[in-house]
């Protein structure tokens, strides 16, 4: 395969090249929307937010999104989630229990094929799984199974997975302050990156889990 060909390829990204306008849905944080390529969470893609303490992994970033989205396909997948979700927290940020998946998969290998096979299903408006480190050969499954289905995809990892190469068209470091987040782009396909952005969490309810 000649460069030339590669360079053809819709799924490999040059770190100069603005991509185009691709499906996106609002975060509900304006300084966020302000600073993702066409205004938003991108859809048909995975979104990677590495965290300090994947226990503590900020849900409430995506809840005005995943609001949104529900209405659309039948389910949204929770995989390996570190805590039990507060129901009433859910429920009172738009979210339909009766339409939230929540998936114990044992081991590396079962998040990583339940992550691929909700991302592909097209029952699934959202995908979110947790997990330690991803490979970057996991990746590429994981970015080309959002693609496939146009299903939002978000994996929350601890932030050591920073250092490894990765094929999701955007990662973001969180870090933690006591109202709201900081916030790292780190990779972003298609925008520039950007560091410390304070995005604060709302006064309405919000989610918070407590121990399995």
């Amino acid at each position: 395969m000649s460069l030339e060909s590669c360079l053809q390829r819709q799924d490999i990204w040059r770190g100069s090249k603005i991509s185009a306008p691709g499906r996106t849905i609002a975060t509900g944080f304006s300084v966020l929307d302000q600073h993702l390529p066409d205004g938003g969470w991108p859809v048909g893609t995975l979104t990677e937010i590495l965290v300090e303490d994947i226990t503590y992994s900020p849900l409430w970033l995506l809840l005005p999104a995943l609001a949104i989205l529900a209405p659309q396909r039948p389910w949204q997948a929770w995989i390996t989630p570190p805590a039990i979700p507060y129901a009433p927290g859910l429920h009172q940020n738009g979210l339909d229990l009766s339409k939230i998946l929540l998936i114990r998969a044992t081991g590396y290998t079962d998040v990583l094929w339940s992550a691929e096979q909700s991302l592909r299903s097209r029952a699934c408006s959202a995908v979110l799984f947790w997990s330690g480190k991803l490979q970057r050969t996991a990746t590429r499954r994981l970015q080309l199974a959002a693609e496939h289905a146009q299903t939002l995809g978000i994996c929350f990892q601890n932030r050591y997975g920073a250092a490894s190469h990765s094929m999701a068209a955007l990662r973001l470091h969180c870090r933690l302050t006591a109202n709201g987040v900081y916030i790292d782009i780190i990779k972003c396909r298609g925008g520039p990156l950007r560091q410390g952005l304070l995005v604060q969490r709302q006064t309405t309810p919000t989610v918070s889990v407590v121990s399995t």
